[in-house]
């Protein structure tokens, strides 16, 4: 099965995606058929929040349930610091498409946030409802990441975008020691997403390539999880090109796990049915 599992979709009148400016040429609506037109050959996607709002998770689990099973699973937002976080939780659980929550850590002006005592209940009612954590984090994020994993041992966690590494100003050496780190002392998982629009103007493939390998060694067969962006991915690159490239990426480092991480390992992650 060929999973994307990284996409969005929104509706700008909806008013609650703060980061998308009118100056983007991304701003406007995205719907779910032109997300089935331009992932050819793709047999599921999750959805992934892109507003701090549960009005937006219910907007996608409305579209997810309304997609013919083309929306596999959803993840959303809910304030994980919330003093009736679990509850909040609990109710979103109840939806079986939403697979996972998404804080977005980028954001937050601590980057240990993740760690803080409040939002330890969250996390636990996540582990409860059977919900996995997507990380939305930079460079400065991954060195909190270890102790997330330790204590939350029950708690499915991915990188999304493989930390956003500064590709544009060739910052690899800084990023690749701490997630090599966190890939060899923990259970997280890694999304190969994301990398085209933190190369900036320079999107080619030997920009890419570096951080794209070092990810693929570090996670291995197991704990890669392909992913568009899209359409954040259109601000740097085009769909079919990025997952041309990713693949030719996999194949030449991992040859026997293309199956796995176009596809196998998001339904293992997400717990996605059918």
């Amino acid at each position: 099965m060929r999973i994307d599992a990284h996409m969005h979709l929104w509706l700008v009148a909806r008013g609650d995606y703060g980061w998308l400016t009118p100056d983007l040429p991304i701003h406007r609506d995205y719907d779910l058929a032109d997300a089935r037109e331009v992932a050819t050959g793709i047999e599921g996607v999750v959805l992934v929040q892109a507003a701090p709002t549960e009005a937006e998770t219910h907007f996608l689990l409305e579209i997810a349930r309304n997609s013919d099973g083309f929306v596999r699973g959803v993840v959303g937002w809910t304030d994980l610091a919330a003093g009736d976080a679990p509850k909040r939780i609990a109710a979103l659980a109840r939806d079986p498409l939403l697979r996972g929550l998404r804080p977005m850590l980028q954001d937050i002006a601590d980057p240990g946030w993740i760690l803080r005592g409040d939002v330890a209940r969250g996390l636990d009612a996540m582990v409860k409802a059977g919900l996995a954590l997507d990380l939305l984090i930079r460079p400065a994020h991954l060195p909190h990441c270890v102790a997330l994993a330790r204590r939350h041992p029950g708690l499915a966690m991915a990188i999304d975008h493989c930390a956003k590494p500064d590709i544009a100003d060739g910052a690899f050496a800084s990023w690749a020691d701490v997630i090599g780190a966190v890939a060899g002392e923990t259970r997280i998982a890694c999304k190969l997403s994301g990398l085209v629009t933190e190369a900036a103007g320079d999107a080619r493939l030997d920009a890419i390539a570096p951080y794209a390998r070092h990810a693929i060694r570090a996670f291995g067969p197991d704990r890669l999880i392909w992913g568009s962006d899209w359409p954040v991915l259109t601000l740097a690159g085009d769909y079919g090109a990025w997952r041309a490239a990713a693949q030719a990426l996999v194949r030449q480092e991992l040859p026997e796990a293309e199956a796995l991480v176009f596809g196998g390992n998001a339904v293992r992650f997400y717990g996605l049915g059918g």
